[in-house]
């Protein structure tokens, strides 16, 4: 009884540890010429085996060759045609998939991934798992046309591009023309990208592209026309030395009449009499101004004769004769009227 039930653990153990150190990944797969791959090989760590080696070989017309290789000293490229071009992860434990990159269509082939543990007991462990990989070249699509931030509606003068995109095996070549297709067109570049600098009015019209690969069907594709509109500057159009000729003479202007304002303000400041004849006019007028909003009262001027007797002093022996002069005047003046009513009697 005690050597069944020893015998059903070390059973059990055994499909334990086959369990996590199983390896996963895919029996088929095909690849894009000149694109990459991921052949996926991955199995669950265990802190009771420690992996050892790890060994992926391919089988070509029954030819069987190692391309990759890694051991205790580091990792090896053993096929000159794999070098820099395949690769296998090291800090992801338990994943020791091989990546390939710029695929040729010779890499076709039966891929075995093998790898082997070593257990606490000293023992050695082997998995393996293959795939078959088949490079396809893939025709290129029709392509499709992108326009820049600016749409297909650009001011002129301003920078944009147009972009030709396709899908297909690598490398793709691209063409654009101008004009429509079938019909009288003009090539104007070989890039995927067109590129305007300084959008000019003759750049206005029809565009499209062509994209092509080098795939077995050689099958060129052709994208539709699209329109490519140019519109005048919104604004003035007058060229930019007149633009600076215009600003230049408004700022002479501002600073003519800057400098009139200060000489005139430095002149009244050096002449102060003008100030001093125009109130000595006003006074003459009669003018009473008050401190009050610096309002002004006209009043009648009075007569010379009493101006006379009032700025100029007048000597003890004038008394006489300015008061003799004013008494006849007042005769004078009452004979008038007397007379005057006089007249007004008479029938």
């Amino acid at each position: 009884m005690e050597k069944l039930v020893w015998l059903v653990v070390f059973v059990n153990s055994f499909t334990f540890f086959h369990a996590i150190l199983e390896l996963t990944g895919t029996h088929n797969t095909e690849g894009i010429w000149k694109s990459s791959i991921t052949l996926p090989c991955i199995y669950g760590p265990s802190p009771d085996f420690v992996q050892q080696t790890v060994i992926w070989t391919l089988v070509r017309d029954q030819s069987p060759a190692t391309v990759f290789r890694r051991d205790s000293s580091g990792d090896h490229i053993l096929l000159s045609r794999y070098r820099g071009r395949v690769s296998v992860p090291k800090y992801r434990p338990g994943d020791v998939s091989l990546e390939i990159e710029k695929l040729e269509v010779r890499d076709s082939g039966d891929y075995t991934c093998k790898v082997t543990w070593r257990a606490q007991d000293k023992s050695l462990l082997t998995r393996e798992r293959t795939t078959t990989v088949k490079v396809v070249k893939v025709a290129v699509t029709k392509p499709i046309i992108r326009a820049g931030p600016l749409g297909f509606t650009v001011p002129k003068g301003a920078r944009t591009s147009l972009t030709c995109s396709a899908k297909g095996s690598p490398p793709i070549t691209y063409r654009w023309f101008k004009g429509e297709p079938g019909g009288n067109t003009v090539l104007v570049s070989n890039h995927a990208v067109l590129m305007f600098d300084s959008l000019r009015t003759s750049d206005m019209g029809k565009y499209y592209c062509e994209a092509e690969n080098k795939a077995s069907s050689q099958v060129m594709q052709q994208s539709d026309a699209v329109q490519l509109t140019v519109r005048g500057y919104q604004g003035t159009s007058l060229p930019l030395y007149l633009i600076i000729l215009i600003v230049v003479l408004c700022v002479a202007v501002v600073c003519v009449v800057i400098a009139v304002v200060l000489c005139r303000r430095k002149t009244k400041k050096d002449n102060p009499n003008e100030v001093t004849d125009h109130n000595s006019k006003n006074l003459t007028r009669g003018e009473t101004c008050s401190g009050v909003n610096d309002k002004c009262i006209y009043e009648e001027a009075k007569s010379r004769g009493e101006n006379n007797y009032i700025s100029q002093p007048v000597k003890e022996n004038e008394y006489e004769t300015i008061g003799t002069v004013k008494n006849n005047d007042y005769a004078t003046l009452g004979k008038a009227t007397a007379s005057e009513y006089e007249l007004g009697d008479v029938p």
